[in-house]
């Protein structure tokens, strides 16, 4: 094996573990509130437990983040395939709504260490100009994991109501201990002198930096324009009466749209410059969400929704690439959990506001609503500008 190769070695156990924890962390949330439905939950619990996965790693997500900074991201990601391991085990077993409720919060906290530590790797092990190339790739397995682990469900569901939730738990436990066997192929990165040199106030001289606070921002908005999406157009089609099998389609293409995007984000960030991209990027997933909600010929809105799923695609990878441009070696990890911080408070805050609007004007009144935002983040996307050299360089 040449010294190249070598060097390129752990992107494979890499890539399989980025694809694996998506997969696994996607059909675990749905079969959870299926298995609540068959011991008969109450309504309101099942939204605890929706929130139980976002909540606790809210929490974690800076401490986190200090760990992989100080340990390395090996350690934070063996941790996180644990407590995956564990979260399937306790769903698997568990015939009460308190199970569900820890099965869900092992498993919020296990998808943010194995996240945080994957981020933070691809940042210390990438050099600095194939940072959109890497972070495209790297969302791009993400994506292709969320696309595929909701096959379970349908293998396991065949036409009744109710999936076999025992078997989707068992499986969805072996592809967790298959997890944890990739994230002990991995390496660590970084040197024990740099993570011994971490400054206590270093979140808050993070947050001071330029630029930081409006590149988290976008992200956040950006993410939560994408949870809106997936709630949202499937209320747009009852309302509209739009056949639910046309919606999914919809779905699709936009999770497919974004994985486009991603998968040549490299070579779009390296023709136009990663803040127009974001920018466009931005403003195209705002003009396409605007107008989703207006009447029109179904091919017409397959065109609009891909618009919208290639803006929304690139958004996520470039503000991970800019953050790791941005940060000294000793920081990305928090750098890139500051970013989750943003990311969680947004999944926990603008669905409740969504429902809000949503009773007043409904599914196009949220969409609108969530373009307008969209709007405003690309205008701030333009304070996200180039960051500044690395230590050491000028």
């Amino acid at each position: 094996m040449t010294r190249a190769e070598r060097s390129r070695a752990w992107l494979v156990p890499f890539f399989a573990h980025s694809l694996l924890v998506q997969a696994v962390t996607f059909v675990l949330r749905p079969t959870a509130i299926y298995r609540a439905i068959e011991l008969d939950v109450p309504a309101p619990w099942l939204g605890a437990l929706g929130a139980s996965f976002a909540v606790v790693p809210l929490l974690l997500a800076v401490p986190s983040g200090l760990a992989a900074d100080r340990w390395g991201e090996r350690r934070v990601m063996i941790t996180g395939g644990v407590l995956v391991v564990a979260a399937a085990a306790a769903f698997a077993l568990t015939r009460s709504v308190w199970g569900l409720l820890l099965a869900s919060v092992l498993l919020g906290t296990g998808h943010l260490f194995s996240v945080i530590g994957q981020q933070a790797l691809v940042a210390n092990r990438t050099p600095r100009s194939r940072y959109d190339s890497a972070f495209g790739h790297y969302t791009f397995a993400t994506s292709a994991g969320q696309a595929l682990g909701p096959g379970l469900i349908v293998l396991f569901g065949g036409q009744r109501a109710i999936p076999d939730t025992n078997a989707i738990f068992g499986w969805a436990t072996g592809l967790g201990a298959v997890l944890l066997a990739t994230s002990l192929l991995l390496p660590s990165s970084g040197s024990a002198q740099q993570r011994s040199e971490v400054a206590p106030g270093s979140v808050r001289s993070l947050l001071r930096r330029r630029g930081l606070v409006p590149a988290l921002t976008v992200s956040c908005v950006v993410l939560s324009a994408v949870d809106i999406s997936l709630v949202y157009l499937p209320v747009l089609g009852t309302e509209r009466e739009i056949a639910s099998g046309t919606i999914g389609a919809l779905l699709a293409v936009r999770a497919g749209a974004s994985m486009v995007s991603r998968f040549f984000l490299g070579r779009l960030a390296a023709a136009w410059g990663r803040r127009a991209l974001l920018t466009g990027s931005v403003v195209l997933s705002a003009v396409g969400m605007a107008l989703v909600p207006v009447p029109m010929p179904v091919w017409l809105l397959v065109v609009l929704v891909a618009a919208t799923g290639l803006g929304l695609g690139a958004g996520q990878p470039l503000t991970m690439s800019w953050l790791a441009d941005s940060t000294p070696p000793g920081l990305r990890g928090r750098a890139m959990s500051l970013r989750l911080t943003g990311n969680r408070f947004g999944q926990v805050v603008v669905p409740s506001l969504a429902g809000a609007v949503a009773v007043g004007s409904g599914a196009a009144g949220v969409l609108w609503l969530t373009a307008a935002t969209l709007a405003g983040a690309a205008v701030l996307s333009r304070r996200v500008s180039a960051p500044p050299p690395a230590p050491g360089q000028g």
